[in-house]
């Protein structure tokens, strides 16, 4: 192996100049008597190298430049994951790693705190975190219906015009349909459709709807409610939502003039199937819809044909009373005793 000549500034910029001048390596070796490998060491400066490294890493995107800047502005206040503009431009030809267009696209975008979630790990079976979200596009507005297995992280969504308590009964009916069963559990913030009134008979009682608490003894799963002003409780659904909008949403309405709830729905049924329940999740680091195999042999089967016999009817549930708005029916034992004969059942 042929050794390396420290050489001197004059020495070195002599070199760097002839190879300016477009004489190749071999040449300015010739002439100058210096080994070939010093010539290679010493004929571009450091800064050079990196710099020009750089510029033909950065070339590799320029083609697309003008599409991503395209798609960012036809998205714009929202922001495009890298992501889905690398499963778009792939489509368009490009052959360079996605770190490239993430460390591109980081010069671009607007430097934001991240939200942080609590995390806690359910058994198979044992949750689901429910949740509506709003989606605006121009003047209209969409509800999406959230639901995610908190073992798995399997994702269901559907799309709505209203929140009404069919409509809610309808989507969770939807999801067990999707999921395959019935989980053990069903977590919600304060959701206006459920919880008629917080704390309205001391704290921790409250007034539900009786239609949706006698759908939830119908189907066999125990409705919890989180405490106000703590979303993270329901960590995993709320990632799930910000996923939604940012992966699905927002690159689906961006450069559309209308959009109809029945393309949302057919849509995001296909972005379930193909890519977010498709894809290795970033807490578990396992794809949704394997760790779904083993989650679905916990779920309860499914039942059918529930009837909402019981209109706006009220049901409040205390510490050992069952309060309906007419009248009142005491029980023998505590409602932690009921819940699980409730569960039990499922």
């Amino acid at each position: 192996m042929l050794e390396l000549k420290v050489l001197g500034e004059l020495e070195m910029f002599e070199l760097q100049i002839m190879y300016k001048q477009g004489y190749s390596l071999k040449e300015i070796s010739r002439v100058t008597g210096h080994s070939i490998n010093t010539v290679r060491k010493y004929a571009r400066d450091k800064k050079e190298r990196c710099y020009i490294r750089s510029q033909l890493r950065i070339s590799k995107l320029e083609e697309y430049k003008s599409y991503l800047t395209k798609r960012i502005r036809e998205a714009s206040p929202h922001w495009l994951p890298a992501t889905v503009l690398y499963d778009e431009i792939k489509l368009r030809g490009y052959k360079g790693r996605i770190s490239l267009l993430r460390s591109y696209l980081s010069t671009l975008k607007p430097k934001s705190k991240p939200r942080e979630f609590i995390r806690f790990e359910t058994e198979p079976g044992e949750q689901m975190q429910v949740d509506f979200a709003h989606f605006k596009f121009e003047k209209k507005i969409f509800y999406a219906f959230v639901a995610t297995l908190g073992y798995s992280r399997m994702i269901f969504v559907r799309f709505v015009e209203n929140q009404k308590i069919e409509t809610l009964i309808q989507c969770h009916e939807d999801a067990f349909d999707y999921f395959g069963g019935v989980p053990k559990h069903c977590l919600y913030d304060n959701m206006k459709t459920i919880i008629l009134n917080r704390n309205a008979f001391g704290s921790g009682k409250h007034r539900l709807h009786r239609t949706f608490y006698d759908f939830a003894k119908h189907c066999g799963f125990n409705p919890i409610v989180c405490k106000p002003y703590h979303p993270q409780t329901k960590g995993k659904v709320e990632r799930a939502i910000s996923y939604l909008r940012y992966s699905f949403y927002h690159p689906f309405i961006a450069g559309k003039d209308k959009v109809s709830l029945d393309e949302l729905n057919i849509s995001v049924l296909n972005w379930l199937n193909l890519t977010a329940n498709q894809r290795t999740h970033a807490t578990t680091k396992t794809i949704p819809m394997e760790r779904w195999v083993i989650e679905k042999t916990y779920l309860s089967s499914l039942v059918h044909n529930y009837s909402t016999n019981y209109g706006s009817e009220r049901l409040s549930i205390t510490t050992n009373t069952l309060i309906m708005k007419h009248n009142t029916v005491s029980l023998q034992h505590s409602l932690s005793i009921y819940d699980a004969l409730f569960i039990g059942g499922a």
